[in-house]
């Protein structure tokens, strides 16, 4: 079992590792942040107005699903289209700026990393990116369908189905954003393992507990209670805590000191080499 007891002590070891790096004070910090913030909320009202311009095709994208089932949305107040409206270019439009607001968060973070830390920049905002889209596609195109088809055909169908824009928009957005962001499990070990907080070794350790995650996760979000289609929702996510396994490996901090040993101990030898000569 994951203890916090000893997670909180190996944040504050790695809190104190960091102790040599050039600090800053809490004024700066805050101004630092306060900068950070602005600039994100610039990037994404640039984002809302670029957006919005494209809010039918937006709107035709949300409304797609229920197409294929031949319904149409209602709404119960004059403000419901518009909120829809907003709604989706809002979204749309923190997706186009989601890179330079992820580069912000890096940003603030860059003080807190070593220099060859810094490098994984690019390879945080493209796997942080890639991996939400991802997450989000997997809703859109295989979850949102069966779970309107399981609900409005299936049990629903001795009904007269009214979906309304609040609540369907609701329901769309707590599958596609919720998927996008589990789907972030990778970057959160990533940086978990980057501060020495858990490792490869806890990770594997510890899998049978994110087997039994996942599987609950699965079960919730499956619309058929079928055990093979519940396995179609996991493997996706159980692949990521595996593929979270490879990403610590490759940032843990004592894979960096064993490597950095074992550079000092060959410039050694080739010294003595050298000098022996």
């Amino acid at each position: 079992m994951v203890d916090p007891g000893d997670a909180i002590s190996k944040a504050r070891e790695a809190v104190t590792q960091r102790a040599d790096l050039p600090g800053m004070s809490l004024m700066e910090h805050l101004e630092e942040l306060r900068k950070r913030i602005v600039h994100s909320a610039i990037y994404l009202a640039i984002g809302f107005f670029v957006a919005y311009f494209f809010h039918e095709k937006l709107y035709g994208f949300v409304q797609a699903p229920l197409d294929h089932l031949h319904i149409k949305l209602n709404y119960t107040h004059p403000m419901d289209p518009l909120n829809l409206y907003l709604q989706v270019a809002l979204i749309g439009g923190a997706i186009l700026a989601s890179p330079f607001i992820l580069y912000q968060v890096w940003l603030f973070i860059a003080p807190g990393l070593y220099q060859k830390e810094k490098r994984f920049v690019i390879p945080f905002m493209s796997a942080t990116v890639g991996l939400f889209l991802i997450g989000a596609a997997f809703g859109y195109f295989f979850v949102l369908p069966g779970a309107l088809k399981i609900l409005i055909i299936g049990f629903g169908s001795k009904f007269n189905p009214i979906v309304t824009i609040e609540e369907y928009t609701g329901f769309f957005l707590s599958i596609i954003l919720g998927l996008g962001v589990s789907f972030e499990l990778p970057i959160l070990i990533f940086f978990l393992a980057l501060f020495g907080i858990v490792s490869p070794r806890f990770l594997w350790k510890n899998i049978r507990y994110a087997i039994l995650a996942v599987f609950l996760v699965a079960a919730i979000i499956c619309p058929s209670p079928d055990p093979s289609t519940m396995c179609f929702y996991a493997v996706p996510m159980l692949s990521l805590y595996v593929l979270g396994i490879g990403v610590a490996w490759w940032v843990h901090p004592d894979r960096r000191k064993a490597k950095e040993e074992a550079r000092k101990v060959k410039a050694e030898a080739r010294k003595a080499k050298e000098s022996a000569q």
